[in-house]
Parts: C-alpha cells; sequence; structure tokens
C-alpha cells in the first residue's frame, strides 16, 4: 500500500503546497494524477519517491517511510520525471549497468518493449530524440517491475503511434502486485488507460475515485438526454451542450475526465459532493 499521512511541504515555509494533505492507494490500479500548472502535481511525485522532504508528515510504500529513502524502499520504486538527461550509452548498456539494483529487473520484457516501441537497442542514448529517450525508460521502468512505477507527462514527446504503443504496453503491465501513477495534462492519451482518478486542488486531493465508482454516481449525456433536474455542470463544444447529471436512473455513461476536472477546478463543488 502507498500512503501519504498528514502531508505538509513547501519549497519555502511562506508558501505551503500541500497542508495535512493525506491519500491511499491501492495495488493493481492505474491512477491518474490530474491538476491544473503549479497545483503541485511533480511535487507530491517527488515526496512520493523521496526526492523532496516533507515539513510535515509522511509518505510510505509498504511500510518503508520514502524520506528514509532505504535499499528496500529504493528498490521497489521507479521514477520517471517530465523531463530526462541520459548518459552516453546504449539502452543494453544501461540495462547491464542500472538493472542490478532492481531484484525483479525482466531483461527479456525489458528488450520486448524496446522492440515494440521501435527503438534500436545500439544506439546511444544521449543522442536520441526525446520521444525515443522517453520510450527507453518507459520500458526499463515496466521491466523493474518495482511495486510502485511514477510517470510524470510519460506521453510528452511521443507521437500519435507510439502512444497507442504505450497505452496497450501499460495495460498489459500492471499486476495485482503493482500500483502506477501517472500524471499528464494530456487527459485524452489516458482515458481508456486508467481506471482509477486523483484530482489535486487547492492543497487538496479533492476526488481519489475508481472510474466505475464515478459512472455509478454521474452521468455524462447532453442537454437533450439530461435530466434538466440533476444537472450539476454544463460545457459547450462545436456541437452542443454536454452535462454532468446526478445518475438517478443508474444508467452508465463513458466518464469524460477532462469534462469533470473542468467541473472540479471551476470550482463546482456539487460535483465533488456528489462523488464523495
Amino acid at each position: 500500500m502507498i500512503e501519504i499521512s498528514n502531508l505538509t511541504f513547501g519549497y519555502s515555509k511562506k508558501k505551503l503546497l500541500f497542508k495535512n494533505l493525506n491519500l491511499k492507494l491501492q495495488m493493481g490500479h492505474i491512477y491518474g494524477l490530474l491538476g491544473k500548472n503549479g497545483a503541485g502535481k511533480s511535487t507530491l511525485l517527488k515526496n512520493l519517491a523521496g526526492l523532496v522532504f516533507p515539513q510535515e508528515g509522511l509518505c510510505s510504500l509498504n511500510g518503508y517511510h520514502s524520506a528514509g529513502r532505504l535499499p528496500g524502499f529504493l528498490q521497489e520504486l521507479f521514477f520517471i520525471p517530465e523531463e530526462m538527461h541520459l548518459p552516453g550509452i546504449t539502452a543494453t548498456q544501461f540495462a547491464g549497468s542500472t538493472a542490478h539494483f532492481y531484484p525483479k529487473f525482466n531483461e527479456a520484457q525489458y528488450f520486448k518493449m524496446l522492440a515494440e516501441f521501435d527503438v534500436p537497442v545500439s544506439s546511444v542514448l544521449g543522442k536520441l530524440s526525446f520521444g525515443q529517450q522517453k520510450k527507453v525508460m518507459i520500458a526499463f521502468g515496466l521491466a523493474t517491475n518495482t511495486a510502485l512505477l511514477i510517470m510524470d507527462e510519460p506521453t510528452n514527446g511521443l507521437d500519435i503511434p507510439s502512444k497507442v504503443k504505450f497505452r496497450k504496453i501499460i495495460a498489459g503491465a500492471l499486476t495485482d502486485e503493482r500500483c502506477i501513477i501517472i500524471s499528464t495534462h494530456q487527459i485524452r492519451d489516458l482515458d481508456s488507460l486508467i481506471d482509477s482518478v486523483l484530482v489535486l486542488h487547492q492543497q487538496e486531493i479533492v476526488l481519489n475515485s475508481g472510474l466505475d465508482e464515478i459512472a455509478e454516481r454521474i452521468q455524462f449525456t447532453t442537454t437533450a438526454q439530461a435530466n434538466k433536474a440533476a444537472i450539476l455542470y454544463e460545457e459547450s463544444n462545436a456541437v452542443g451542450i454536454n452535462t454532468i447529471s446526478v445518475n438517478h436512473n443508474q444508467t452508465f455513461s463513458k466518464v469524460d475526465m477532462e469534462m469533470l476536472f473542468n467541473a472540479i477546478v471551476n470550482d463546482h463543488k456539487s460535483v465533488i459532493d456528489i462523488l464523495k
């Protein structure tokens, strides 16, 4: 289990990003972490990974405190940042020098994913395009088979065919013993992949729900289909007006995560209240 307890953090004591933030995550899920620019998504991930240290509270993974960065913790976590600078070695050499830090690393899985991503294993990593470098780190991170895999904006730099492969590869790598957290602004890239949504807003996790639970409580339709009295939020587009409404009739619809996110960050508290 991944747990954040009473986390208080800021890069200065005068301006806090989080105050008494609490969160529990379970294995066997792919979580999408959403939030406005500057909300602190990357900082929250760094706290989980033990790359920055809270002023109060703690983050833990399977009983290990992140800030301690003990070997037992580090071998069960892999973090893929948004920006990266890879060394002047090949993908094969990178695995040879790094994989031994991860006891569950699967070399065959690593090279299979590189092949699916069309990444040449003999090319020097530092000379690859940004998108190709991202693919190498995604493949390596998945092949570590750590209990927690964190990815910050992993689809940045990937072309459309690579994003399709990314979704397929990630879905195939999830097990009941693993938790994957993906922070993204590209919600449409991941709406068929993630099964649980986290929304960070105004120093709080205001939503931590599975998509099935969300679909049970609210419905995504057009104004023509919605019960007018049950509408919580409306949003215009090129072809009309879409709505979020209370799902009184247990008629299930596909969760529009982008629309849901817009409703939450525009402070439509009725939506949050229904989902609590």
